[in-house]
């Protein structure tokens, strides 16, 4: 068996696409918006300014009050923290002159769920005056960012924040529209998703056939997610489809232990690999019953796609799955390179066992260690996460090397059948 082109060009786009979004040095970029609002200058400043009269219209928000010291406002939100409290920010606010009605600098200085270093480049300007037809008002936000994701999540964010704030204005309320959110939405991303992948396989109806697998298979391994993440209690999960690079399962609050890292994240090849020995044995039960059909073709390409997918979501990659598990199950630096060596071997074995030529093999491991290395950078917490007890680590980390070596005895069951006869 030899990698095909475009699965090569697929695996090398979605790599590069993962960089692009989560490593790439943005840099310091400033996002700046403006909207005229049919009002007057006073009562936006009213809404805008932490401090206003109405600073409470939005509901995400839950309060805004001032701090101990002057210029400090202490604002607490609707998102919940880790142990499930709304966070609370400490702003330094700084009222600024110059050709606007109103206009303010804020900075945060403190916050109950994120380490202070997150904020270390970040500052906000919000300026209002009088323009024709109405009040100007514009919004500049500016931080130092590694990948475009981040900086797109706050583009749409303030966005959705002006056009609220243009609806609360008109009718007094505040309509919570989360169109993105929407299961439509979403069903139209899945299928998106579908067309997008399809020209990878083929453009024929086996191409759509198995495109399709591949998004269902990603959906099951987000469902995956998901009901970890309501095992442990969140109380809001969400599903999101991303066009080519798959999709992204998003619970409701940070996660409070190390454990719960290692489950939510193992779960999306976890609840995949029971799949594994029912597939196997549908397909022998579809040859007994049907002797030739496609029908017993189309299982082992499903299983084909369902291994392949979940083992590379088991490499351990900073961002991958199999990353976050490692690095929560082995405490220490020598631990974690340890259980990496034996996953990356496991892999590499599976890999040479259907057919991959070394030269493939090794030059992907090169790219993926490149990728990873550029990517450890991550999002620090003001407080550790609980560690894990021996039992926790025990039963993560077996669970782990369980998952991982089901998924490797599909791709080799199913290929053994497809390419080997």
């Amino acid at each position: 068996m030899t990698l095909s082109i475009p699965a090569l060009i697929l695996l090398i786009a979605n790599l590069g696409l993962i960089w692009l979004l989560m490593a790439a040095p943005i840099g310091l970029r400033t996002i700046r918006m403006r909207r005229v609002l049919h009002d007057q200058p006073d009562r936006i400043w009213e809404a805008v300014h932490p401090l206003g009269r109405d600073a409470l219209w939005y509901p995400q928000v839950i309060s805004s009050e001032p701090g101990a010291a002057t210029g400090k406002v202490v604002q607490r939100f609707a998102h919940s923290d880790r142990r499930g409290n709304p966070i609370s920010r400490t702003l330094e606010v700084a009222e600024v002159s110059g050709p606007w009605s109103h206009a303010y600098d804020a900075r945060v200085v403190e916050d109950s769920a994120l380490d202070a270093s997150f904020w270390r480049n970040y500052t906000e300007r919000r300026m209002v005056g009088e323009a024709p037809g109405g009040t100007e008002l514009v919004i500049e936000q500016t931080d130092r960012y590694r990948g475009l994701a981040f900086y797109v999540f706050r583009f749409f964010a303030l966005r959705r924040e002006l056009n609220a704030l243009e609806g609360w204005l008109a009718t007094g309320k505040v309509e919570q529209t989360g169109l993105f959110e929407n299961p439509g939405t979403q069903m139209l991303m899945a299928v998106i998703s579908t067309l997008v992948l399809w020209p990878f396989f083929g453009l024929s109806a086996d191409g759509l056939v198995f495109s399709s697998m591949l998004t269902g298979v990603i959906a099951l391994h987000e469902l995956g997610h998901l009901a970890a993440y309501r095992a442990f209690g969140h109380k809001t999960v969400r599903m999101i489809f991303i066009p080519l690079l798959g999709g992204l399962a998003i619970g409701s609050r940070p996660y409070n232990s190390r454990f719960e890292v290692a489950a939510c994240a193992l779960m999306g090849a976890g609840l995949s690999a029971f799949l594994v020995p029912v597939l196997a044995a549908a397909h022998s039960m579809a040859l007994a019953q049907f002797a030739h059909q496609p029908i017993a073709g189309y299982i082992l390409i499903f299983l084909l796609i369902l291994s392949a997918f979940n083992l590379l979501n088991l490499l351990p990659m900073s961002r991958f799955d199999g990353g976050q598990v490692l690095r929560q199950v082995f405490p220490t630096q020598d631990g974690l390179l340890g259980g990496t060596f034996l996953v990356t071997a496991a892999i590499l074995w599976a890999g040479w066992r259907i057919g991959i030529p070394s030269q493939a093999l090794f030059g992907g491991l090169a790219v993926m260690a490149l990728l990873s290395l550029s990517n450890r950078a991550s999002v620090k917490m003001r407080e550790e996460l609980d560690d894990m007890t021996g039992g926790e680590r025990l039963f993560a980390g077996f669970g782990y090397y369980a998952a991982l070596a089901i998924h490797a005895y599909g791709l080799i069951f199913a290929c053994d059948l497809l390419f080997l006869r």
